[in-house]
């Protein structure tokens, strides 16, 4: 494709081609490039399918707690959004609604909690989908980093009737900044995908769509996914050793080993006392996110998220130290005699 001229709406067939290869051999995604769509990251991916398939009023599943933007997307297109539990098994598919139109999942690393939905969950919920004519969106964010354990096999892949639209992003693996991601859409809804990104805002910036199409080819990006998983690996290993030593008294851990985040149950803290931890840890420059502000429709325990893509390794020690005084001070405090 020359320069200065309007791009395929599904985006450069060398980049297509590039994502085609590098999903199907670090994650096992069936597809060819016919079946990538390139989009302005994952937000607009679910606008595209909203678009084809739902209609105001439909009924969109997703996980509860589960990750916001989605939840506030559908609601904003006029659907219902309707939570269903998670359990360490991921997405409880015996609590969706039959009514359902589409489920929106996160089944290689939940978010927020962090579970991955196990094989025989995944096969549940494709039955599901198949009885009740319904699509599965499977957003696989960041399962390039994973820290051990097998890799149970992708929705898309294990799925033989075309109801899983895959979406995958950049935003992990390089920049959030760059809006580079893209879906693996079954045959089909591929034209009709690919109307809807026309209409949406004709193509993808084409100049960063070709820089990484030769970043991909050149073999740039794997060395790149290598280098940074070893440093991830050693945060979350740190990071995982010392919430487990250390905050023992006041957090349950999750058992995760993807992505870029862990989460953790409060043992005796309220979701009062982590609204004000998270607060005081702020003033004192430290991040974490509370799992109350994940809520679709039900509550969820107190607890909280702690991210590690962004922290020096050296960096971690110092933050947890800061963040153990925030629950010392916030939770073990007693109230002053009368």
């Amino acid at each position: 494709m020359a320069a200065g001229v309007y791009e395929n709406p599904a985006g450069n067939r060398e980049l297509r081609a590039a994502i085609a290869r590098h999903i199907g051999i670090s994650r096992s995604v069936s597809g060819s490039p016919d079946d990538v769509i390139v989009t302005n990251g994952t937000q607009q991916a679910l606008d595209i399918i909203a678009r084809v398939l739902l209609e105001p009023g439909d009924v969109v599943a997703m996980e509860d707690p589960g990750y916001q933007p989605p939840k506030d997307l559908f609601r904003a297109l006029g659907t219902r959004v309707i939570g269903v539990p998670v359990d360490s098994e991921g997405l409880v598919v015996e609590a969706l609604p039959a009514e359902a139109r589409a489920v929106y999942v996160t089944p290689s690393h939940q978010y927020p909690l962090g579970v991955a939905m196990s094989l025989s969950r995944r096969r549940a919920l494709l039955a599901w989908a198949e009885r009740n004519n319904a699509v599965v969106v499977e957003d696989d964010y960041d399962s390039e980093f994973r820290f051990g354990g097998r890799p149970l096999e992708p929705l898309q892949t294990l799925d033989t009737t075309g109801r899983v639209v895959y979406v995958g992003t950049f935003s992990k693996t390089l920049l959030p900044t760059l809006r580079l991601g893209f879906m693996v859409v079954p045959p089909s809804l591929q034209e009709a995908a690919q109307k809807a990104k026309f209409v949406t805002d004709w193509h993808t910036a084409t100049i960063t769509q070709s820089a990484l199409a030769w970043f991909i080819d050149e073999g740039a990006f794997a060395r790149h996914i290598r280098k940074v998983s070893r440093t991830y690996s050693e945060r979350h290993e740190a990071l995982t050793a010392a919430i487990k030593s250390n905050f023992g008294d006041y957090l349950d851990l999750i058992p995760s080993s993807t992505g870029l985040h862990i989460a953790a149950y409060a043992r005796r803290a309220s979701v009062d006392h982590i609204d004000a931890i998270a607060s005081r840890a702020f003033d004192l420059g430290v991040a974490i996110q509370r799992l109350s502000a994940f809520q679709v429709d039900r509550k969820p325990p107190a607890g909280i998220i702690l991210g590690y893509g962004a922290i020096e390794t050296a960096r971690i020690a110092e933050g947890l130290r800061r963040l153990r005084s925030c629950f010392d001070e916030c939770v073990s405090r007693r109230p002053k005699a009368a």
